[in-house]
């Protein structure tokens, strides 16, 4: 496993050796935006919506800057229309997490390179080789997926909301106590309490809440104000089902994971985040939105597997396609963009994520097609 050139991170981690677990997770017409020409894509985002087989499900496509939705469920329409409620983003709020980091990074506020222990304990000794805000965001910090103990809190709520089970203190405390099994940066493992952690580090550093950040660098500098970090009920978010498609389950509580997984958005919204990164010119947050496009680690057999700050690479005949999905206990949602052929997708589903599920894959060969 190794790293790409970049400067992006002036001490960005340097992995070589074996990678660790990897995470793996009757349509209705909504009115076109922009008059889209393409009718063949409409009909194709409408059959992923029915073969989502989920109460609620959005497919949104922005090609070149038109916009075409297409919904539609299992369940009877909701009084709000489906395209208009905010769905919950599960692992693919790391996409938000990445572009905050090196916003702050590219306007000087960190380098990346800040000893994560030392910005959550000042006047704590220093490690050897101590884990970094690079490390966290680019899942090299040697940390599992979840702190010890996560499973046993979270038991009574295991299927509903574990994570609200683990507040932010036990993140903390759970990454101070922690000890590596490897050196920071030498072993790629997905780690939801990895980024966890960084929102908190981020947090105390700049000595900003998380949520204010997030509302300070992206949400209103982007126009995003159908999106948000906690749930405010029926009518403005989407309602989450067991993998049955018919049990509810509640709204997700990210508990101490904020960073990891707590922002839920409208497809519009999502359309938008997405457009910004494939024409930055003109956003203020330009800069930022080239390099969460540069490679900075390979890893798996032959290096196959690129990631950038922000986003899972791929390669395609034309360019590079960049993507994250995400899942809660009771939705799923995929994001990507690909500049070669000016196309964002936005994706979301209130069904929780089963064996063999067609959302996801449907969603990335949407994305992927030419």
């Amino acid at each position: 496993m190794t790293t790409a050139p970049t400067a992006l991170w002036p001490s960005a981690p340097h992995p070589g050796g074996r990678d660790e677990d990897e995470d793996g997770r009757g349509p209705r017409a909504a009115p076109d935006v922009g008059a889209p020409d393409d009718t063949g894509l409409a009909g194709r985002l409408a059959a992923a919506v029915e073969a989502a087989d989920a109460p609620d499900a959005v497919f949104a496509v922005s090609r070149h800057g038109r916009r075409t939705v297409r919904t539609g469920g299992t369940a009877p329409p909701p009084p709000v229309p489906r395209e208009d409620l905010r769905y919950e983003l599960g692992s693919a709020t790391k996409t938000f997490t990445g572009l905050l980091l090196t916003r702050l990074i590219r306007g000087g506020a960190l380098t990346g390179g800040e000893p994560a222990a030392a910005c959550l304990d000042p006047g704590r000794r220093p490690d050897e080789d101590p884990v970094t805000l690079a490390h966290l965001i680019t899942h090299t910090g040697g940390l599992p997926a979840l702190p010890p103990g996560f499973r046993r809190r979270g038991r009574p709520a295991w299927h509903t909301n574990p994570y609200a089970c683990y507040p932010a203190p036990l993140v903390v405390d759970a990454f101070l106590r922690h000890r590596p099994r490897h050196r920071p940066g030498t072993r790629w493992r997905y780690s939801n309490f990895g980024v966890a952690v960084l929102g908190h580090a981020v947090a105390a550093v700049t000595g900003t809440a998380w949520d204010d950040l997030v509302g300070e660098h992206l949400l209103r500098p982007f126009g995003l104000a159908a999106t948000g970090l906690t749930p405010e009920g029926p009518g403005i978010d989407a309602t989450g089902h067991t993998k049955d498609g018919r049990t509810r389950v509640p709204p997700f509580d990210a508990g101490g994971f904020p960073a990891a997984g707590a922002v839920r958005a409208t497809p519009g919204d999502l359309l938008t985040f997405l457009e910004a990164h494939l024409d930055p010119a003109g956003s203020p947050a330009a800069d930022a939105l080239r390099a969460v496009r540069v490679p900075v680690l390979r890893r798996g057999w032959d290096h196959r597997h690129v990631h950038t700050v922000a986003w899972f690479r791929h390669p395609t005949d034309g360019g590079p396609l960049y993507f994250h999905s995400g899942a809660t206990f009771g939705q799923q949602a995929f994001l990507g963009f690909r500049p070669d052929t000016g196309t964002a997708l936005a994706a979301v589903c209130t069904r929780r994520f089963r064996p063999r599920d067609p959302f996801v894959a449907g969603a990335y060969a949407l994305l992927a097609e030419d």
